[in-house]
């Protein structure tokens, strides 16, 4: 899909093609996530002159909707369901292309949308992006899952922002002393966060275990360390995932003796200039 033409005439391999509505299918892992609201908004006020022109690919005697599956359920609902199923719609069509290019061909086709972060994270290491899927790789280590499904974690923008303020091996930490400090309960996004910059900032000065057992230890678990980030907040109109940061190293040093660590306040300036 990427060769550069050799001749004069600039030519796309997609080309136009008459495609069956009952020969379309959806391919989950190169799509972001299907919005039953934002279809049925799009088939209240439906026109064939303004829908566009689809993107599709063809396996076989099948064709994946790599662009525009929104706009195929607003078609079928405004034909009706008696009058979809033999209709044919003129479309972008490539063939034979795979799982992967359709993944990279659809985030080309998006980047000028606001496509969310949990799908566009999800579409872009089916596609083989190197961070992406090193960051999915790296939480999968760590026993854990990317999902939006109970017990998985599915804020994707805030593990991108961890791994690549403090690289790998904080991203790693992170997660390890989240997980066993608070389990699935502590996997919000400011907490990964706000732990996130804590780990990075005070590794020379504590190990991780003893940040996972006064973690664990303290009362009310990740909600009580949400609780005491959100008085700091108030406190100081600091960004929320700082407070996080500030709350561990309070509870890091509650009932500790000898030395402490710094005021998260007091240390030196955030790496994340937040």
């Amino acid at each position: 899909m990427n060769d550069k033409p050799s001749g004069g005439h600039l030519e796309q391999e997609a080309r136009l093609t008459w495609v069956p509505l009952n020969r379309m299918r959806i391919n989950p892992d190169a799509q972001r996530a299907f919005s039953l609201s934002w279809a049925t908004e799009l088939a209240s006020a439906f026109s064939l002159e303004g829908m566009g022109t689809l993107t599709v690919n063809q396996r076989g005697e099948w064709w994946h909707v790599i662009d525009g599956q929104h706009r195929v359920a607003a078609l079928k609902t405004w034909l009706g369901d008696g009058n979809w199923n033999e209709q044919v719609v003129e479309c972008r069509a490539y063939k034979e292309l795979t799982d992967e290019q359709e993944a990279q061909l659809f985030l080309r086709l998006n980047d000028r949308l606001r496509t969310a972060s949990f799908d566009e994270f999800r579409v872009a290491v089916k596609a083989g992006r190197e961070t992406e899927s090193e960051v999915d790789r790296l939480v999968r280590e760590g026993g854990l899952v990317i999902s939006r499904a109970k017990g998985g974690i599915s804020a994707t923008g805030t593990l991108m922002r961890v791994y690549r303020r403090g690289g790998p091996e904080v991203l790693a930490r992170t997660l390890a002393v989240i997980r066993q400090a608070y389990g699935e309960a502590g996997f919000e996004s400011a907490v990964i966060d706000g732990v996130g910059l804590f780990l990075q900032r005070y590794s020379a000065q504590i190990s991780d275990d003893k940040v996972t057992a006064k973690l664990s230890g303290a009362a009310g678990g990740a909600l009580g360390l949400i609780n005491r980030a959100n008085q700091l907040r108030l406190q100081t109109g600091s960004h929320r995932s700082q407070c996080i940061a500030a709350a561990v190293v309070d509870i890091v040093n509650r009932g500790s003796g000898g030395r402490k660590l710094p005021s998260w306040w007091r240390a030196e300036p955030n790496p994340d200039n937040l």
